[in-house]
């Protein structure tokens, strides 16, 4: 992705950056919250969830191995399609 664009790309950008720099940033999530949805299809050993501008939430994994750190991003939404995925 790059920091091109309108605004709102460029903020995105900008959140998505930080999380590469920093990829324990977010607010981890306990592991009694976690949709059953990511443990089936991604098989999930930890959960993440950044806030972005505007209540919109972008939820990520982290996976490691030996030579690298990688922040995997599952799924960005609304404040309202984030409570429905929680069930809150």
């Amino acid at each position: 992705m790059k920091n091109t664009g309108k605004f709102q790309d460029k903020k995105l950008y900008e959140f998505i950056d930080r999380t590469k720099k920093d990829p324990t940033c977010a607010i981890k999530i306990p592991k009694k919250l976690w949709p059953k949805i990511y443990v089936q299809k991604y098989a999930i050993t930890n959960l993440w969830k950044y806030d972005l501008p505007s209540g919109w939430r972008l939820i990520y994994t982290i996976k490691t191995d030996e030579v690298m750190i990688l922040s995997v991003i599952l799924e960005w939404f609304d404040h309202k399609e984030y409570a429905r995925r929680f069930d809150y």
